[in-house]
């Protein structure tokens, strides 16, 4: 009679998917094979099954169309890229905003950030540790949050975790609601210098058309102070819940974990400093207050934009397109006599393939834009960290940012809130993390809600001098050329942003737009590196005390949408309780 000894055990994999996770452009959708005996995901596929085209239908048109067309790319970062989209054209018509102007593209991306920050995070992503999702998921997890103490109650005002969680609930929750009302007078913010949020109309190359008044600012400044209030509330509370999953989940730092490669243009350009010129875009990139950079394996190896430009690659692999190998390059040389890879945004050429989703093969409509580390000539798979965790990674580590407010040391970013309606005066301080995470994501996210108010203080201030002084210039008239090569960094909310445009003959030949999704939604590639969710998730152990049967995937959610992939608005488990792929009985289980 046979006899089963002790190492040996019953393994389950089993196959579910979740699609659509989210919008953006296109759909997002998550399939993976999980591993129930061992509580771990073994294999996942990031997909998008929608084609849209901007860049062909932009070829063609005239170039200072572009940022009204490709503000329709998103309805979420529709500003992000008009805004990128100007920042492009000046550098192609050689036009420089007077101060206001740039203060201005400031005032608005930072009333964006702080927008779209909080709604994400406490109406979108935080409903993943809501009390109904942990009371689903994690029932003991729960009971412990009841008897838990906020260490930081006096602040927020919630006396337990699970008041916090509760606070969450979508629809009753308190901070939830309250954050519905922040999302309203920060997109006033916004509107005061962009005119309507989020496909503006007064953001334009050459600067704002908006009428900037001491009014203006005022109504800015009210609602600023306002959320400084909402924030400084925030912070405290959400490094309470965090730190608790922590603590009482050991193991759990490595819920959408992954190697710390990461990508961040930088955002918001100093007046003074910023020409828009490429021959000059080392020396005003690195004045930026978000300071951009490249990160490989933990280490930040570059903070100059023009190098960064020459890094980016477009790769292939798993994507529904045919390569432009064959086709002819738009682009042998930057304006710095730099050579320019056949695989850089200049001379990607889009030629779509439609065909059947085969996992083993093409599944999907995103590229895999890859970073090339000369070093080790290798592509590397970098992600946005979801934007703030790799935007104040890299500020931090840079340490080159200090404009009062706030000031980089290298390993961390210290912030000084000024007193605000209802609170005193706060420090905080954001350390860079040792893991690159779900929690550190999320954690990072409320912390840059801090950081880009205190952005938008600091440029409020200067533009009220300029206002005070009579300056109330805000565009610069320009020509468009009959030829340019360009390209505008900026950061969407959610990551890294770049335009890149050939102009021949005073007409778009070649534009392409890349926003954070493509980096972070990528699938495996050429050289069959997986695309950061799948990486992350491909990483993810399963604290979730569902079984298969009820399984909800709370912990996949979470270490996807850590990445903030552009406000999730519904999920679909479609495979139903999952289809058994195979059992396994062996010693040796999956090892």
């Amino acid at each position: 009679m046979a006899t089963e000894t002790p190492t040996q055990q019953k393994v389950m994999v089993k196959e579910m998917s979740w699609d659509p996770i989210t919008r953006i452009v296109g759909s997002l959708g998550i399939h993976t094979e999980i591993d129930f005996s061992n509580q771990q995901v073994l294999k996942c596929y990031s997909t998008s099954m929608i084609f849209r085209g901007f860049d062909i239908f932009m070829k063609g048109i005239d170039p200072r169309d572009a940022h009204f067309i490709t503000s329709r790319i998103c309805g979420i970062c529709g500003d992000n890229h008009c805004t990128c989209s100007c920042l492009n054209q000046n550098m192609a018509y050689g036009v420089k905003p007077p101060p206001l102007g740039d203060l201005a593209f400031n005032l608005a991306e930072t009333a964006d950030y702080i927008f779209d920050h909080a709604i994400f995070n406490d109406c979108m992503a935080n409903v993943d540790f809501c009390e109904q999702m942990v009371k689903e998921t994690n029932p003991t997890l729960l009971q412990r949050a009841e008897q838990t103490a906020a260490p930081s109650q006096d602040i927020h005002g919630f006396k337990t975790i699970a008041d916090i969680m509760r606070a969450l609930n979508p629809f009753t929750g308190e901070f939830y609601l309250e954050t519905l009302h922040v999302a309203r007078y920060t997109r006033e913010m916004y509107c005061l210098f962009g005119g309507r949020h989020t496909h503006p109309s007064t953001i334009m190359p050459g600067g704002c058309s908006a009428d900037i008044t001491h009014q203006t600012c005022t109504d800015y400044y009210v609602r600023l102070m306002r959320y400084f209030d909402y924030v400084k509330r925030s912070v405290p509370m959400h490094d309470d819940l965090y730190d608790f999953f922590l603590q009482e989940l050991p193991g759990y730092d490595m819920v959408g974990f992954r190697e710390t490669n990461l990508v961040n243009w930088g955002s918001f350009d100093d007046p003074d400093y910023v020409d828009y010129d490429y021959r000059n875009m080392t020396e005003w990139g690195r004045k930026r207050y978000i300071t951009p950079g490249v990160a490989i394996g933990g280490e930040l190896i570059s903070t100059d934009l023009v190098e960064i430009n020459l890094m980016i690659r477009i790769l292939l692999g798993s994507s529904y397109f045919d390569s432009w190998e064959n086709e002819p390059t738009f682009v042998t040389h930057d304006p710095l006599g730099n050579p320019v890879d056949k695989n850089h945004p200049w001379n990607k050429i889009t030629l779509p393939r439609p065909q059947k989703r085969d996992f083993t093969d093409k599944y999907t409509w995103v590229v895999s834009p890859r970073i090339y580390d000369k070093r080790t000539d290798t592509h590397v798979c970098c992600d946005t960290g979801g934007g703030p965790f790799a935007r104040q990674w890299c500020t931090a580590k840079a340490g080159l940012v200090d404009f009062g407010y706030a000031k980089a040391t290298g390993h961390s970013i210290q912030m000084v809130l000024p007193r605000s309606p209802s609170l005193p005066e706060m420090e905080l301080e954001w350390n860079v993390p040792e893991k690159s995470n779900a929690i550190e994501r999320d954690r990072a996210r409320t912390y840059h809600q801090a950081y880009s108010a205190l952005i938008a203080l600091h440029c409020l201030e200067r533009a009220m001098k300029e206002v005070q002084a009579g300056r109330t210039k805000s565009w610069n008239s320009f020509k468009v050329p009959d030829s340019a090569v360009s390209c505008g960094f900026h950061e969407a909310a959610r990551g890294v942003l770049s335009h890149h445009m050939v102009i021949r003959e005073g007409k778009i030949a070649n534009y392409q737009p890349y926003p954070p999704t493509p980096w972070n939604a990528s699938p495996r590639d050429v050289y069959g590196t997986p695309g950061p969710y799948e990486d992350a998730v491909q990483n993810t152990p399963i604290f979730e005390e569902n079984g298969p049967e009820k399984f909800k995937g709370v912990d996949i959610m979470r270490a996807v949408r850590s990445f903030d992939p552009c406000l999730p608005c519904g999920v679909h488990m479609y495979t139903g309780k999952g289809r058994v792929r195979k059992v396994m009985h062996t010693p040796t289980a999956m090892a």
